[in-house]
């Protein structure tokens, strides 16, 4: 699909990765309806990308972890008249995997994964009824390789996974296009200090949100099913899918990074 035909509902649209998506799309000719759980934030962005226009850029306030919030939410994608969903919000989670309180792992599976899910089955019907349509999921490469340290995290993205790639295959013979985009880390606020110090310590690459934006963008007009960024991590996801033990032993410096890595409190029981 162009850009200029597509009314995009966005999710995690205040995040690092949701604002240069939004505007690139806006950029190229697409309406976009911005959701997240901030009202001033979601309302400055919108003066922010198009002071001009509602009708191509509004907001809807929503939390993906509230059931009741996700209903509405859907109602009023319908309403704009969505054609394209871009499930963009998430959450983190990092530490050893036993040090993780119960309600961040709820938080990082409600947002991450269950939050998508109920927001695209509400919005199916309304999709499967236009000419075309398509749902773009911004995963990460952490979907298709589990990284020590991310345990929970990489649960979430491996059951995004899983759930666009049963829905691609269900609704293969129908209007609506199914797309998982996975990223590899990048420079956004979603890294807390412990991730930016595990990152340099296993000399993780990082990719600024700019790259993520034009693929997303690159995704919605070309309609790949699948696309994963950045060498070798590409590479990684193809072996890790083919022989998954092969790449246990290449993960010690991760092992050894996440022990030397302070707790974060946050995550904590």
């Amino acid at each position: 699909m162009k850009a200029r035909d597509a009314r995009v509902l966005l999710t995690g649209a205040t995040g690092g990765l949701g604002r240069p998506i939004a505007a690139m799309l806006l950029e190229a000719g697409a309406g976009v309806l911005l959701a997240g759980r901030s009202p001033a934030r979601l309302a400055e962005l919108a003066r922010e990308l198009d002071q001009d226009s509602r009708e191509r850029c509004d907001w809807h306030e929503a939390d993906l972890a509230a059931p009741a919030s996700i209903e509405t939410l859907a109602r009023a994608g319908t309403q704009w008249r969505c054609n394209v969903v871009v499930h963009a919000a998430g959450v983190p989670a990092f530490g050893p995997a036993g040090s993780l309180s119960a309600q961040a792992v709820q938080r990082v599976l409600d947002v991450n994964l269950l939050g998508p899910m109920l927001l695209t089955q509400a919005l199916l019907a309304g999709l499967a009824g236009q000419a075309r349509s398509q749902v773009i999921f911004i995963g990460s490469v952490l979907g298709a390789i589990g990284l020590p340290g991310f345990s929970a995290y990489c649960a979430s993205k491996f059951g995004l996974r899983g759930y666009a790639q049963s829905l691609r295959r269900e609704l293969e013979d129908g209007p609506v296009r199914v797309q998982y985009l996975g990223p590899r880390s990048t420079r956004t606020p979603f890294n807390e200090p412990a991730v930016e110090a595990y990152n340099r310590a296993t000399r993780t690459a990082m990719d600024e949100p700019e790259r993520v934006a034009r693929e997303a963008l690159r995704l919605l007009e070309d309609e790949a099913a699948e696309r994963f960024l950045g060498f070798p991590e590409r590479l990684g996801v193809r072996l890790n899918g083919a022989v998954p033990t092969w790449l246990d032993r290449s993960f010690t410096p991760h092992r050894r990074a996440l022990a030397e890595t302070p707790a974060d409190p946050l995550q904590q029981g």
